[in-house]
């Protein structure tokens, strides 16, 4: 690693290494060292200095970082909930998942700085691992080790398309480079590498494993997972793939169709997850239009959402903390049970409805400025509409049906930790940040100067009038909207049935190749054998038999000449002796001669 470079994701290393060494009986001491690694990332990220910095060798090859704006915006917003979310999960007492979430947060943030196609690989490979881990320790369901083999099983499908189009762009352009390329002239490699990117962003239709996943990790582990998988993704898009019309496409699809699936949804964490979709397509989009608005819109709604997807996953983890419910159709009443929860959710629920004076408002309406711009005017339409959908489900299903639907919980409600409504509050005081004073965030974004002015009357006035509109349209129709207690079908069971389809084809081709080769070998290979056992015989027997036998008959009557030498009198020793000594004088004598 270079002298003047120090990575931020080490820290993060360094606390996956020393939580484990401590044991989980000294929590109360390593409890406190959690957030430290997120603090000295923030602090090295905002001294670094761009340019391409040395990290080490690898398999003969040099490993670089890069240090860019856009890099370091990512670092900025990574940093900062690594700290708010370490905050919330501060009361976990089992150490293997802060080494899961350290490790994860680690490689997110090595990811962003890469240089080259080979130290994106090694941690693009480490965040799914890592990530695996907050799945598989949720010891309330049976099933989170499936569930967590079936998302490791999709980013390691994820990895071997980046892989291969790695070495492929390598045989052909003889570069690792990870950097912006030609969008208009597309080789086979780029398209593999672009279908990684678009699982791990869960880009419909490859989508299906971010909300089979996600609702069922930890209650602590989705505030980490809903931060890193996705935004790294959108980091690599923007890097990769700006100005690419196909994104801007993919991603308006993504943002009305997560928003209409998270209206019929009944689990409250599987709406957020629908809406991480919805949330991640406004990003793709904003990339894929790639003027400065559109591209500085979508960088911009990454870093506002990880904050307010964050506090939401929060508040709905506090939910289930407090009382093991998960369901709507569960819930009610908790308004007067768990006020804080509510106040803190109700902020990200504004922020993500791109209210006045909360984080959304400042991001997303950039995006939608910046296709109108482009005169992509469907598309903007189509981004409208699915904010219309954001604020039904997120600002007014889930919070009214879980916190105020019915007078009174009627179960029980369980203490709740200190750190998590700690945790909330950095998060709620950050969506007020960014959306009052967007001067904070766009200072950071990577196209400068950024010319955006959020705080019109014309704007502020549409926006309060779109809230209005929404907010009485639901009032008015809450019953119908009312959830239900069912399974929400969705594009996983095509892949269930695509794999049982690809299964039956290829048990029928391996069976016909395995019927044939076994009548092959019935009728060749058997009489092949035969033959050949019949020769081994034959020289086993005029070969094998007859140097066997005849050696032992040569030992037989060698041994039965000296057997009568040995009578056992010594005169006819010395006499033979004699004999044997004279012959050999002899022999000697005529071979001198």
């Amino acid at each position: 690693m270079s002298a003047n470079f120090i990575h931020p994701a080490i820290f993060f290393f360094l606390l996956a290494v020393i939580v484990p060494i401590l044991g989980k009986d000294r929590h109360h001491i390593w409890k406190w060292f959690l957030p430290i690694p997120g603090v000295l990332a923030l602090i090295i990220s905002m001294s670094m200095k761009p340019g391409i910095y040395e990290l080490g060798h690898y398999l003969g090859y040099t490993l670089t970082a890069r240090v860019s704006t856009l890099s370091l915006i990512f670092a900025n917003i990574f940093a900062i909930e690594a700290i708010i979310a370490m905050v919330f999960s501060m009361h976990v007492k089992n150490p293997w998942h802060h080494v899961a979430a350290a490790t994860y947060v680690g490689g997110a943030i090595a990811c962003i700085f890469s240089a080259d196609y080979l130290t994106l690989y090694i941690f693009w490979e480490l965040i799914a691992v890592a990530s695996a881990f907050l799945i598989w320790l949720n010891e309330d369901l049976d099933c989170a080790p499936v569930v967590a083999f079936r998302y490791l099983l999709f980013h390691i499908v994820s990895g071997l398309f980046l892989l291969a189009g790695i070495m492929l762009r390598y045989k052909y352009v003889g570069s690792f480079d990870f950097s912006t390329i030609d969008i208009h002239h597309l080789a086979a490699y780029d398209w593999l590498i672009l279908i990684s990117f678009a699982i791990n962003a869960a880009i419909v239709p490859l989508h299906a494993w971010i909300h089979d996943a996600y609702p069922r990790s930890t209650v602590t582990g989705i505030t980490f997972m809903n931060a890193y998988t996705t935004k790294t993704a959108v980091f690599a898009l923007a890097t990769v793939f700006p100005g690419m019309y196909l994104l801007a496409v993919a991603g308006t699809v993504m943002t009305i169709f997560g928003a209409a699936m998270a209206l019929i949804e009944n689990n409250a964490r599987k709406i957020l997850t629908y809406h991480i979709i919805s949330q991640v397509g406004y990003m793709v989009a904003g990339i894929g239009i790639g003027n400065s608005l559109g591209f500085n819109g979508g960088i911009a709604h990454a870093y506002a959402d990880i904050l307010f997807k964050g506090l939401l996953f929060m508040g709905v983890g506090v939910i289930i903390e407090a009382t093991g419910r998960r369901k709507l159709t569960e819930m009610g009443g908790l308004a007067y049970k768990l006020p804080w929860a509510m106040i803190f959710y109700m902020v990200g629920a504004l922020s993500i409805s791109g209210a006045p004076l909360f984080a959304a408002y400042v991001t997303k309406t950039m995006v939608i400025a910046g296709a109108a711009e482009e005169h992509m005017k469907i598309l903007a339409l189509g981004l409208e509409v699915a904010a219309v959908g954001t604020f039904l489900s997120v600002g007014l299903k889930l919070p009214y049906f879980a916190f105020f639907h019915k007078k009174e919980f009627d179960g029980e409600v369980k203490p709740v930790p200190k750190n998590m409504y700690v945790g909330m509050a950095m998060a709620a005081f950050m969506c007020i940040l960014v959306g009052s004073y967007p001067h904070y965030l766009y200072h950071m974004l990577p196209i400068q100067p950024v010319e955006y002015h959020p705080y019109t009357a014309f704007h502020v006035l549409s926006t309060l009038q779109l809230l209005g509109f929404t907010g009485l349209g639901f009032y008015l129709l809450r019953k119908i909207v009312k959830p239900h207690d069912k399974i929400i079908l969705d594009l996983q069971y095509l892949y269930y049935d695509f794999v049982k389809w690809l299964m039956m084809i290829f048990a029928d081709f391996v069976a016909s190749i395995d019927s044939f080769w076994s009548t092959l070998y019935k009728k060749l290979g058997v009489a092949f054998l035969i033959t050949v056992s019949q020769f081994t015989s034959i020289f086993d027997r005029g070969v094998i038999d007859g140097i066997v036998d005849g050696s032992a008959k040569a030992v037989e009557k060698s041994g039965g000449i000296l057997g009568n030498l040995q009578s056992g009198n010594l005169n006819e020793y010395i006499e033979y002796a004699l004999s044997f000594g004279f012959a050999i004088i002899l022999i000697l004598y005529f071979i001198l001669h």
